[in-house]
Parts: structure tokens; sequence; C-alpha cells
């Protein structure tokens, strides 16, 4: 039967192995993806920025149009507009799930 600082110190080797083989799997992951550089960082910035505006936009622009032709006691554009931010965060998070999938 194992002593506690027996026990201790296999646990410490336990998690010290861990630790220097998930830092060996990143550092072979960033040796294979070498071709990822600022571009392709600003890019993924560009590509969440307009999968939010473009929802936002178009929300807004219905709700006006709504608001102009039928106008309501309720704001169809302040709706609308949280809706295409709701959207558009919902699409940017599932191309931000895609691109880290494929890492």
């Amino acid at each position: 039967m194992k002593s506690r600082k027996e026990m201790s110190e296999d646990r410490k080797k336990s998690s010290w192995s861990s630790e220097v083989g998930a830092k060996e799997k990143r550092k072979i992951k960033a040796r294979r993806e070498r071709n990822r550089n600022l571009w392709y960082g600003i890019g993924m910035c560009g590509l969440v920025g307009w999968s939010v505006a473009i929802p936002t936009l178009v929300g807004v622009a219905v709700g006006i149009w709504i608001d102009n032709k039928w106008p309501s006691r309720f704001s169809w554009t302040l709706m609308l507009l949280f809706f295409g931010v709701v959207i558009g965060c919902l699409n940017a998070w599932h191309w931000v799930k895609r691109e880290s999938r494929n890492e």
C-alpha cells in the first residue's frame, strides 16, 4: 500500500506529464498550420464582423419599412434590430466554431 506522500508524488508526475503532452500537441499543431498568419486573423475578424452586421442591417431596414407602412405603438425597427443582432451573433458563433473544428 502506498503512503500519502507516494500518492501525492504520483499525482504530480501524472499532471506534469499530461501538461507536457498538451504543450507538445499545441506545438505540433502550430508547426502544421504555419500558413495561418496575420491575414488569416484579419479575414476571420472580417467574417465575424460581416456575419453580425448584415443580419442587423437587414433587420433595421425591414423594421423601418414596416414602421412606415403600418404604424403601430411598437417599434418594429427596434425589435428587428435586436432580432438581427441575435441572429448575427449566432451566425458568427457558427463560423467561429466551424473554423475551430477545422484546425
